[in-house]
């Protein structure tokens, strides 16, 4: 089955594009991805992510879930480490012993894009190496121009382009007026596994820090993740790599474990990430013949909300609506708009409740967790599954949506 007249563009390949142009194509239309980087980092890219019961649900429709779950992180132990405190080792295989994975896998978020374009590479058009440089919509469709390709002319535009989008900004206006930032930053990158780790969860915990150090068995390296609490902005800009790689030293300096090392490596880094923790707070995701979904829309917070199963369940049911209007836009948003709403309301939440918890405001706060990490292991069985299960607040909101049936597939 083959829809005439509604060729779509989307920006973005990471997450919620591959999803969007898989449903898209297979309800007939054409998609076509464009991509500012010029390829997909397999295996190392970004940091663990996790899937919950729908996201998890729509990569099952996919075809893709036996893959998803064979990629997960096989994290088997968590070390705790404090400044002037002894260490805290957790086995959690033990611990979730008994508690089914079937509603929640942990991914990395490279792995997981590169698993959703091989899904999608042989009959959907990407272009990387390229970005959207203009738009200009009528009547009748939507003529882009690129910073490096020939103009194309689309029926719709989608932004599946994350924090900063450049969807958002050309048909929407700047991002500081839908920028909620929520008083941290996190930052992760990719450098050789010096400690030896398999299948083990390094933790250091500080005043308004925390550092994740863990193996990704697929390439034999690590991968080091660093959140920090801080009430005011940093200045820079998102594709000055080498300020944030100074921000992150001055940031973390002095601090001891592991950490001048991990420090050291980031001048090698070639996959440095680092962006604030904030939420994208929009009243409308779609405007005339363009919409937004996943962070791009509605970003729950990075590392804290849960953003990637929002950005899947978002992809799907924008592709779900355009099937069920027949390609109409101006049906198909507005019922995108309404059965997506409550669901982004509920997720909105998680992030901030999150942030309070996740970094320790003081070394209390950090004793207590380790505390709470040594009584775990002794508490009778019913009472760990109950804690380990998705049935935790967060993980209840996030599998709260439905993923409904929307139309034929071709």
């Amino acid at each position: 089955m083959t829809r005439s007249g509604t060729d779509i563009l989307i920006s973005g390949a990471s997450v919620a594009g591959p999803v969007l142009a898989y449903w898209l194509r297979r309800y007939g239309f054409t998609p076509v991805v464009v991509e500012r980087t010029p390829e997909l980092r397999l295996g190392t890219g970004g940091h663990a992510v996790d899937l919950f019961e729908p996201a998890v649900e729509v990569a099952a429709r996919m075809g893709v879930l036996d893959r998803v779950r064979a990629a997960r992180t096989r994290t088997a132990v968590l070390t705790m480490v404090r400044p002037g405190r002894r260490q805290v080792d957790v086995d959690l295989e033990r611990l979730a012993a008994g508690v089914s994975d079937d509603r929640h896998v942990e991914v990395m978020r490279g792995e997981l894009a590169a698993i959703l374009h091989e899904a999608t590479r042989d009959d959907v058009e990407y272009v990387f190496g390229d970005s959207i440089s203009g738009m200009s919509e009528d009547a009748g469709g939507v003529d882009v121009t690129f910073d490096k390709g020939a103009p194309r002319r689309f029926d719709l535009v989608i932004g599946a382009d994350g924090l900063h989008s450049t969807v958002r900004r050309l048909a929407f206006g700047p991002e500081s007026d839908y920028r909620r930032f929520l008083g941290g930053y996190l930052a992760a990158f990719s450098l050789p596994n010096h400690l030896g780790l398999d299948g083990r969860l390094m933790m250091y915990s500080a005043v308004d820090k925390l550092i994740g150090f863990y193996p990704v068995w697929q390439t034999g390296e690590a991968r080091a993740v660093f959140m920090l609490r801080r009430a005011e902005e940093f200045d820079y800009h998102h594709r000055d790599l080498a300020r944030q790689k100074e921000l992150l030293r001055g940031a973390f300096a002095g601090e001891g474990w592991e950490v001048p090392r991990l420090l050291a490596e980031l001048d090698g880094a070639e996959d440095f990430y680092l962006d604030s923790i904030s939420q994208i707070l929009m009243d409308d995701w779609t405007r005339g013949r363009f919409a937004l979904v996943g962070d791009a829309g509605y970003s729950p917070g990075p590392a804290i909300g849960g953003g990637t199963t929002v950005a899947v369940v978002g992809a799907y049911t924008l592709a779900g609506r355009l099937a069920a209007a027949d390609g109409d836009h101006t049906a198909a948003f507005p019922a995108y708009q309404e059965e997506l709403r409550p669901y982004v309301l509920r997720t909105r939440e998680v992030g901030p409740a999150v942030m309070k918890t996740l970094v320790p405001a003081n070394r209390a706060g950090s004793d207590l967790r380790a505390a709470f990490l040594r009584l775990l292991p002794r508490l009778p069985a019913p009472v760990r599954r109950a804690i380990l299960s998705s049935d935790s607040r967060a993980s209840k909101v996030l599998a709260s949506a439905e993923i409904r049936d929307y139309a034929p597939v071709g």
